[in-house]
């Protein structure tokens, strides 16, 4: 009840922007224009973990972008998924296979996948600890995927949240550690759930998150989604899709928009520059909606 309530109150009576505190609007169109406006980027943050995926992020984390990140993580503004959720579509989109042959602003990037070509892409979220997911009353980095589905399907691209990563264990407040004490804290701390790596065999899977500032994160999740699909690292992808109606696909319409339900995803289809051993491939690529603004700095692409 807690989570519908804050959700109608946030779309009937928005308070203040979550960037600037302009009031009266839940993202004012200047702290729209900073978190989406720009073409996503490839990251990489220093040192760079080993396994981690291409990473491409919408916007740097800093002034307006942190604060709308935090209010909707920490403060509860719910409104602000669908924006972030936007932002992150974009980058999401860029890091895709053939992302360098569409032109133009990501809405109308999804023509190929709109003609029946390529595997849908599948979004993982990385997941909140039990205690932080308790403690805000929802799972940002989740919520922001659900409405990023919304907005990429919305464009052509058949896309579906699987949220299949678990913490197998207890892990430190990242906050104050530096990138090897991260490394150290995330080692071996993901796992995916029971039932999930039979999923693991159609479309691409992407990694998504809200932040990356040290990749560790993002590295740890991928290496738990290559183990348990029997994978070794490559520069290909991998994908996971849900088959008929779950509990998943229900509730990505409380956050992005109704989708017609056909109760199963259209066959595998070729990948262009994909590898792997029958069919199966490694993570495509990862996506957050910011990272930290020396990530952007180093132009090694």
């Amino acid at each position: 009840m807690r989570g519908w309530w804050r959700d109608l109150t946030d779309l009937v009576l928005p308070g203040e922007c979550g960037g600037c505190g302009e009031p009266r609007t839940v993202l004012c169109a200047k702290c729209r224009e900073v978190l989406s406006g720009a073409v996503a980027h490839r990251v990489r943050p220093v040192p760079e973990p080993s396994g981690l995926p291409v990473v491409h992020a919408a916007a740097r984390y800093a002034d307006e972008v942190r604060a709308t990140l935090l209010a909707h993580k920490e403060r509860g503004a719910l409104a602000l998924a669908g924006p972030l959720g936007a932002a992150l579509a974009g980058a999401v989109l860029a890091g895709l296979p053939g992302a360098g042959e569409r032109t133009g602003s990501w809405p109308g990037a999804g023509g190929a996948w709109s003609r029946g070509v390529g595997a849908p892409v599948l979004l993982v979220p990385v997941p909140s600890g039990r205690r932080a997911v308790r403690a805000r009353g929802h799972d940002p980095a989740r919520r922001i995927a659900l409405a990023a589905a919304g907005e990429l399907r919305r464009s052509g691209v058949p896309a579906r949240v699987l949220g299949v990563l678990r913490q197998r264990r207890a892990v430190a407040d990242q906050s104050g550690l530096n990138s090897r004490q991260r490394l150290d804290n995330l080692a071996g701390a993901l796992a995916v759930a029971s039932g999930g790596a039979r999923l693991l065999s159609d479309g691409l899977v992407v990694l998504v998150d809200d932040v990356m500032t040290t990749g560790a994160s993002l590295a740890e999740a991928a290496r738990a989604v290559r183990s348990a699909a029997g994978l070794v690292s490559n520069a290909a992808g991998t994908g996971a899709v849900y088959r008929g109606e779950t509990w998943e696909s229900r509730e990505e319409q409380n956050v992005g928009s109704t989708r017609e339900r056909t109760g199963r995803w259209p066959a595998r289809q070729g990948i262009t520059g994909a590898g792997g051993v029958g069919g199966v491939v490694d993570v495509v690529c990862a996506a957050v909606v910011a990272a930290s603004p020396d990530s952007f700095e180093i132009n090694r692409n």
